[in-house]
């Protein structure tokens, strides 16, 4: 539809420019997990194969093994990709001063758009969507859950992500791996590390080679080490940002940055949940709720 507003090649360039530049900055779970896609647009399910308790490598002479080794999906469903949205709208005089002076077209309403629209996608990662029962990396059965620490005190956050790598480790997962807490966990994380000169998330990277990362749809009592890699889990995009033109209203212009995607955890196991409160506890046998 983009044929139907009033913008110039150039201008629809800018919004491109800054839609994709704000959301690049925002995203936080893409930035370690993999990407599926895009498929296109008109894609509404996509495949989903969970695998749980995956037996080692067989040794033998003459390399025949049980059937019951042989890997396949404990479960195969369809995820449905819902649409993540946010409109924004451009004031016609706006549009016609950047045309009339030959004028940069001010896009910050696109960017703002964008910009929670990125939320939006990781609050799908974190925390799922339970409308279509879609799990996310912090309520998905099957994970590990261990207690959290109070992080306010030194080392205790450093002692949690040890925890976490082992177990990640113990279950035989060898990839990259990545932590997500929220800014304030984060906050907690930049100070000396008990009588070292080093800082404390310096000593928790060198165990999380994927990164430490912060975003506000984790909550402070929660937090997450994900075993990266796509065969564990990934993000499968229909499609990717972009903004739409909606409608003209009132001599002003209506637009959609959007984007269709869905998590898939194929590997529940690749990710440790730190929790306060908790009682450890290795991954659920059952089915995910609602399911």
């Amino acid at each position: 539809m983009r044929g139907d507003v009033p913008l110039t090649e150039d201008q629809w360039r800018r919004i491109d420019e800054v839609v994709t530049e704000a959301a690049r900055q925002s995203l936080v779970g893409r930035r370690f997990i993999p990407l599926f896609g895009p498929v296109g647009p008109g894609v509404i399910t996509v495949p989903e194969e969970t695998y749980y308790h995956v037996d080692i490598g067989r040794i033998d002479v003459t390399g025949e093994q049980d059937e019951g080794a042989v890997i396949r999906p404990t479960r195969k469903e369809y995820v449905t990709l819902p649409i993540l949205h946010k409109d924004f709208f451009l004031h016609w005089r706006d549009i016609e001063q950047s045309a009339q002076f030959n004028l940069p077209l001010e896009a910050g309403a696109a960017a703002t758009a964008a910009m929670h629209t990125a939320r939006a996608e990781d609050d799908l990662i974190f925390n799922g969507y339970p409308p279509l029962n879609q799990d996310g990396l912090l309520t998905v059965e099957g994970r590990h859950v261990l207690p959290m620490r109070d992080w306010d005190q030194v080392g205790a956050a450093f002692d949690d992500v040890v925890a976490a790598h082992q177990r990640l480790v113990e279950a035989g997962f060898y990839t990259p791996m990545a932590l997500a807490v929220s800014p304030r966990r984060y906050a907690n994380l930049h100070r000396v590390y008990a009588n070292t000169a080093v800082l404390e998330i310096e000593q928790i990277q060198k165990l999380m080679r994927a990164g430490v990362f912060q975003t506000p749809v984790i909550p402070d009592d929660r937090a997450a080490v994900v075993a990266t890699g796509e065969q564990n889990v990934d993000l499968a995009l229909a499609q990717d940002f972009i903004t739409a033109f909606l409608e003209s209203r009132n001599m002003n212009h209506y637009f959609r940055v959007f984007e269709v995607a869905a998590l898939r955890i194929k590997r529940p196991d690749a990710v440790v949940t730190l929790e306060m409160g908790a009682r450890e506890g290795g991954p659920p046998r059952g089915r995910r709720a609602g399911r």
